[in-house]
C-alpha cells in the first residue's frame, strides 16, 4: 500500500525520523503533566471541579485546550491560553502602534524581538488568571455539597500561583522546543493534542449513549453512524474553508543585466478566503464572555442576560454569527493591505495584466478581497455555530464541541501545517509526498489559533 510505503520512506529518512521521536517524546511529557495534581487537592476536590465544568459550556472549551488539565486541578491548568492571550494582545498592538508595526516589517529580527514581548507579558497575564483559577476551584468545592471543604489563605494562593505560572512556562518551552527540534509550529501542537486528547473519551461516551438500553437513547448506533459522517463532512467543508485561496496573476517585466534576463515570469498572489482565520471567532466569544460575567454579577435576574449564559440559546448563536462575520471583514481589513502589496509590486516591476500599477492595483486587490471575504466570513460563521446546531439534535456536549468553532478549526490548520512539513522533508530527499498529487496546496507554515 501506498501509506505503508509512505510511512517507511518517513522512518528511513535520519533526520525527520529524530524529529519526529522528539516530538512524541516532548508530547507525553505534556500529557503526563495534565494529570500531575496540585498540592492540597483531594480526589473529591478535582470531582467537585469536573462536575462544574461539565455543565459549564465556557468551562468545557477551556478545558478542552488544556488537554483535560483544567478538570484535573493539574499544574498545567492553565495550560498554554496565557501566551495565547498575550500573543493576541501583540498582535493588536502591531496593528495600532507604529512601533510594533516598524517591528514587523523588520523581518526575522523583528519577529524575535516581538516573540520575547509575547513572552515578557505571559507572566503578569498568568499571575492573573492563576488566582482566579484558584478562586473557582474553592467556590465549585465548597459549593458541590460533597462534605469537604477547600480554603486557601494568601500564602498558600500565592504558592499555588507560582506553581501554576511555572506549569503554563514549560508548556511554552515544550512548545518552542517542538518547534525548533520536532515537526511543526510547536505552540499549535500542544493545542491540537489537547483538543485531539478529548476526542476519544467524547466518542467513546457519544457511541455508549447510543446503545439500545441507555438512558436518553435516541436512534441507536445508525444514529452515531450518521453523526461520525457527519463530522467527516463538517471536517472536510473545514479544510475547504482553511485551503480556500483567490489566486491574482502578477506578470513581472523583463530586465536585461549584463548578458542575462531577469523577469518575465508571470506569479500568483494566493488571496485566502478566510485570511483573518480563528481570530474572529476569539474576538467574539471575548465580547460574549461580558453578558456571561454581567449575569454573573446580577444573579442572572435579567431574562436578556440569561439568554446570552447558555452558548446553545438562539440569541447567543445569532450574535455569535453576527459578531464573527464583523470581526472577519475588521481582521482581514487590518492584516490584508492592498496598498503595500500593490506598492510591492510596483517597485518589483510587477503589474496585474489589465490594471494600472499603483492606485487602481490597489483598489482592484481591495475588490477582491472584499468579494471573497463576504462568503468566507458566512462560512466561518456556520462553522462556529455548529456545535448548537448539533446538541439541537440531541448529541452530547463533549461530542457536539467537534462539529465546529474555535477547536475544529486549529485542528485542520495545525494537521495541514504539520503535514506541510513532513512533505517537504519527504520531497526533499526525493520520496513520493504523502498526498497523491505529491504536494498538500493553500498553506503557508505558521501559528494556527
Amino acid at each position: 500500500m501506498r501509506f505503508v510505503e509512505t510511512l517507511k520512506n518517513i522512518w528511513t529518512i535520519e533526520e525527520l525520523r529524530k524529529r519526529l521521536l522528539i516530538t512524541l517524546l516532548l508530547v507525553f511529557i505534556y500529557r503526563v503533566g495534565c494529570y500531575v495534581v496540585l498540592p492540597g487537592i483531594s480526589p473529591s476536590d478535582i470531582d467537585a471541579l469536573a462536575n462544574f465544568t461539565n455543565k459549564s459550556g465556557l468551562m468545557q472549551l477551556l478545558d478542552m485546550f488544556s488537554g483535560g488539565a483544567f478538570s484535573q486541578a493539574s499544574i498545567f491548568a492553565l495550560g498554554i491560553m496565557p501566551y495565547i492571550t498575550a500573543s493576541i494582545v501583540i498582535q493588536l498592538c502591531g496593528m495600532i502602534l507604529p512601533s510594533f508595526q516598524k517591528m514587523q516589517r523588520e523581518g526575522e529580527s523583528g519577529r524575535q524581538k516581538l516573540n520575547q514581548y509575547t513572552r515578557y507579558l505571559t507572566v503578569p497575564i498568568l499571575f492573573l488568571q492563576a488566582p482566579a483559577y484558584l478562586v473557582n476551584l474553592q467556590v465549585q468545592v465548597n459549593g458541590a455539597a460533597n462534605g469537604t471543604a477547600l480554603s486557601f489563605g494568601f500564602w498558600m494562593v500565592a504558592y499555588l500561583t507560582i506553581i501554576l505560572a511555572a506549569g503554563s512556562m514549560f508548556i511554552m518551552w515544550l512548545g518552542e522546543r517542538i518547534t525548533d527540534r520536532g515537526i511543526g509550529n510547536g505552540i499549535s501542537f500542544i493545542i491540537l493534542v489537547g483538543i485531539i486528547a478529548r476526542l476519544p473519551g467524547a466518542l467513546y461516551y457519544e457511541f455508549v449513549s447510543r446503545l439500545p438500553g441507555a438512558s436518553g437513547s435516541q436512534g441507536g448506533l445508525v444514529m452515531f453512524i450518521v453523526e461520525v459522517v457527519l463530522l467527516f463532512a463538517v471536517t472536510v467543508g473545514a479544510v475547504l474553508l482553511v485551503q480556500g485561496t483567490r489566486k491574482v496573476p502578477v506578470q513581472y517585466a523583463k530586465r536585461i543585466v549584463g548578458n542575462r534576463q531577469y523577469g518575465g515570469a508571470r506569479q500568483y498572489i494566493p488571496l485566502k478566503v478566510n485570511a483573518a482565520g480563528v481570530m474572529p471567532i476569539i474576538f467574539a466569544q471575548a465580547i460574549m464572555f461580558i453578558p456571561m460575567t454581567l449575569a454573573g454579577f446580577r444573579g442572572g435576574e435579567s431574562g436578556f442576560l440569561r439568554a446570552f449564559t447558555d452558548i446553545n440559546s438562539f440569541w447567543y448563536n445569532t450574535i455569535f454569527f453576527i459578531l464573527i462575520v464583523a470581526f472577519t471583514y475588521f481582521y482581514t481589513a487590518i492584516t490584508v493591505r492592498p496598498t503595500q502589496m500593490a506598492d510591492d509590486m510596483k517597485r518589483n516591476n510587477g503589474f496585474i495584466p489589465g490594471v494600472k500599477p499603483g492606485k487602481k492595483t490597489a483598489e482592484y486587490l481591495d475588490a477582491i478581497m472584499s468579494r471573497i471575504t463576504l462568503p468566507g466570513s458566512i462560512f466561518l460563521g456556520i462553522v462556529a455555530i455548529l456545535p448548537a446546531f448539533a446538541r439541537f439534535f440531541g448529541i452530547s456536549q463533549n461530542f457536539a464541541q467537534f462539529f465546529g468553532g474555535t477547536s475544529l478549526l486549529i485542528m485542520v490548520g495545525v494537521v495541514l501545517d504539520t503535514l506541510q512539513q513532513i512533505e517537504s522533508h519527504l520531497m526533499m530527499h526525493h520520496y513520493d509526498g504523502l498526498m497523491k498529487e505529491g504536494k498538500i496546496k493553500g498553506r503557508t507554515t505558521g501559528q494556527a489559533y
